[in-house]
């Protein structure tokens, strides 16, 4: 699939799907300030969405992926990882990092498919960080899985 994508300045559009990827409407306020919000479009109609955050010299962050829900299953994620890998590239990262919740079952799969590494783990991040707790899959999300890849 080939998507058209696009840097964007203005999240106001966007924010039913920033929220997919992360409930946490503050948190991804934060992570905007610094960070690069790119826009993925088929043929005139938006599908998804990533955040680039520079952490530190050559080390990027995907902070936030997400699919418009009726697009979710016919690959548009692969495309997104896709244009965010080749996005970081451009910008000079040499190392792309990702997290998410430990009971992200599906992400973890996803992540590691698309040739992401386990790296560590943020225990209790997502007890601490946010106010309310959260169930995927029939478990609490406490802690930030980080896997990374070499680019």
């Amino acid at each position: 699939m080939e998507l058209l994508i696009n840097q964007s300045s203005d999240p106001e559009p966007y924010w039913d799907m920033l929220l997919l990827a992360d409930p946490s409407k503050a948190a991804v306020q934060q992570y905007l300030e610094d960070g690069k919000l790119y826009v993925a479009e088929w043929e005139d109609t938006v599908v998804g969405v990533f955040v680039l955050l520079q952490l530190d010299g050559p080390l990027w962050e995907l902070k936030n992926i997400a699919v418009a829900e009726e697009w979710q299953g016919k690959g548009v994620g692969k495309a997104l990882i896709a244009a965010a890998i080749s996005s970081a590239k451009e910008l000079g990262a040499e190392n792309l990092e990702v997290g998410t919740g430990n009971s992200s079952t599906g992400q973890l799969a996803f992540y590691q498919k698309a040739g992401f590494r386990m790296q560590r783990i943020a225990k209790n991040y997502f007890t601490l960080n946010y106010n309310e707790p959260i169930f995927e899959n029939g478990i609490q999300c406490r802690d930030m899985v980080i896997l990374s890849m070499a680019l």
